[in-house]
């Protein structure tokens, strides 16, 4: 029977060229010359360090981390903008994690919108894969088309396609 892999993985390598990208983006900037800037990435926990003098160069540097991720491939939803800045002396911080992974949660609801969606594909959440199966690709390729069009805030790609 054939069958594919939702995931969600971020590739480490990409992500570290995109942040240095921003890196060298923001030094040659006029309007960051003389200012504080930091923007590190730990590659252990998934987590980026943004650091800026105010909220709006903060915001810049999120608007330039955006878009050269885009442009390295990589989705806007791998960043997790939820968390708000905090003022930390005379700098403003940001955590931003890097979600790698589908968490239970959002596999739940992946799996809900295949159901109702009334395909005749069967799923199984494993870890942080889901794995869907159909007795025919045609209906492996209507899921992966109907995915496109999912609004969740998670990067899905699909991979392992299996006939």
């Amino acid at each position: 029977m054939p069958s594919f892999d939702f995931s969600s993985k971020v590739d480490l390598q990409t992500l570290d060229n995109a942040i240095n990208t921003v890196k060298k983006e923001i030094t040659t900037r006029y309007d960051f010359k003389g200012t504080h800037v930091v923007i590190d990435l730990n590659k252990k926990d998934f987590k980026l360090s943004l650091e800026a003098d105010s909220e709006m160069k903060l915001s810049q540097i999120l608007d330039v981390l955006l878009s050269r991720s885009t442009k390295q491939g990589l989705a806007a939803e791998i960043y997790d903008l939820t968390k708000e800045p905090f003022q930390s002396g005379k700098v403003v911080k940001q955590e931003v994690p890097v979600k790698n992974g589908i968490k239970q949660e959002d596999a739940k609801k992946i799996v809900k919108l295949i159901k109702d969606s009334g395909m005749k594909v069967q799923t199984a959440i494993m870890d942080d894969i889901i794995r869907v199966t159909g007795k025919k690709i045609d209906d492996l390729q209507e899921v992966i088309q109907a995915s496109r069009s999912w609004n969740i805030g998670v990067a899905l790609q699909t991979v392992n396609m299996k006939n």
